[in-house]
């Protein structure tokens, strides 16, 4: 049984370990694959774990002998899922790894945006506190979350833990899923983004989610109400975006996911105070690190087992 991890770098950058993979066969793995490497390295591969390394068609009839991919991420949009089926390969994922960490990640982003303890802890160190007469000062808004009605889209894992941490900062809640839930929240679409102070977004990237965010539902928004993002980046148009922000209907702006990623430097979201951007660290806490390494693990004993846990379809 060979086994071939082809980016295993960002989900072990040297703080946890590989060593338990070597219980099931023979292992190679690389910290990165390029597309022109990937026939090469996952040629001879009966199980192949990737984390953003694409299968579509092509690549998927090129490689005869692969029987499992191994996602180590919730999102499975990197694969051709009619492709695999065609070829019976088992393709399973990593869900629910992390849920708590990337809801701490959206109020770390909300809280910046309404606290601006950065902009103000810069203010101190450069001196701008000791040249004050009075106790304190304040160079932006500072915005209560009490009675603020957040609008949580999506409705999965992450989305109910959005809503948990919501509840102790005595927020309201609005709720829209694609799927008809019976909870007394659940509103359409369009009554979130009409009603919500803050729109925070945890949908999976589909044909039907792409850009979900654009002109005309950003028209339909409140006033300087404010957007988080750690979902998947092109639920966002960025233009439009973009556009809203410089058009003053936007108040800030939370993203943990881009369009393209990374960024090129001239990308102008990155040039407005409206907008706080992470490098897509939402997920990368070494305890959901090592929950994907766990998850990962019983996934493919179970399916060498003859079980399958976690299958994308």
């Amino acid at each position: 049984m060979k086994i071939v991890v082809l980016d295993g770098y960002t989900e072990n950058p040297g703080d946890l370990s590989w060593e338990w993979l070597n219980k099931y066969g023979e292992v190679e793995i690389y910290d990165r694959t390029p597309d022109e490497l990937v026939y090469k390295r996952a040629k001879d591969a009966d199980i192949v774990i990737t984390n953003k390394v694409p299968f579509d068609q092509k690549r998927i009839d090129s490689l005869p002998k692969l029987k499992y991919i191994g996602i180590t991420a919730v999102g499975y949009n990197i694969i051709d899922i009619e492709a695999v089926k065609e070829r019976n390969i088992i393709v399973t994922n990593t869900p629910n790894y992390g849920s708590k960490v990337v809801a701490q990640m959206v109020f770390a982003h909300l809280l910046e945006i309404t606290n601006n303890v950065a902009l103000h802890s810069d203010s101190v160190k450069n001196g701008e506190w000791n040249e004050k007469i009075d106790f304190c000062y304040w160079k932006k808004p500072i915005i209560s979350l009490e009675n603020k009605v957040i609008g949580i889209l999506g409705y999965g894992n992450i989305g109910k833990e959005v809503e948990n941490i919501a509840k102790a900062f005595g927020m309201k809640i609005l709720i829209y899923d694609r799927k008809e839930l019976k909870i007394g929240n659940q509103i359409s679409l369009d009554e979130v983004l009409e009603k919500s102070d803050i729109i925070t977004l945890h949908l999976p990237l589909t044909e039907e989610t792409k850009y979900l965010i654009n002109k005309n539902t950003i028209e339909k928004m409140k006033k300087e109400v404010i957007i988080i993002n750690t979902s998947r980046g092109p639920l966002i148009n960025e233009e439009h975006l973009l556009e809203a922000i410089k058009n003053k209907k936007i108040y800030g702006v939370g993203l943990d996911v881009l369009n393209n990623e990374p960024p090129k430097k001239d990308f102008e979201l990155m040039k407005s105070d409206r907008v706080n951007i992470t490098p897509h660290i939402a997920w990368a806490a070494i305890e959901a690190r090592q929950n994907i390494m766990r998850i990962a693990e019983e996934n493919i004993k179970n399916y060498l087992e003859g079980r399958i846990l976690n299958s994308i379809y």
